[in-house]
């Protein structure tokens, strides 16, 4: 089951690359969140599943769980929606002053 999810972190770590060397703003947008999801795929498949008891004082487990992992992939999940959030705003907002969404376009100047 690992090999796969590994295979998967993959193919979507390629996807936002080719994503993300796009011309394309909404397309270099795509890319970072498909390369943040992989990350946080990646994190959870190091971390990998524990089975075991609550961490609780007074509980006479033989193996405890850390949510620790969890708890900061969370947390990444939350802030990475936020940013994309963020730069499509901002890319709607380049959009409305410049008519384009093309990068090269976007940079002032022209090319030699």
């Amino acid at each position: 089951m690992e090999t796969l999810i590994t295979i998967l972190v993959g193919v979507l770590v390629t996807v936002a690359v080719y994503l993300l060397l796009s011309r394309n703003l909404i397309r270099v947008i795509l890319g970072t969140a498909i390369l943040s999801h992989a990350v946080h795929l990646l994190l959870m498949t190091m971390g990998g599943l524990k089975k075991g008891s609550v961490p609780l004082l007074g509980e006479n487990a033989a193996n405890y769980t850390d949510a620790l992992p969890q708890a900061l992939i969370l947390t990444a999940i939350v802030i990475s929606f936020a940013v994309t959030s963020f730069l499509l705003v901002l890319a709607y907002r380049t959009y409305q002053e410049t008519e384009s969404d093309d990068l090269s376009a976007l940079r002032g100047i022209e090319d030699e």
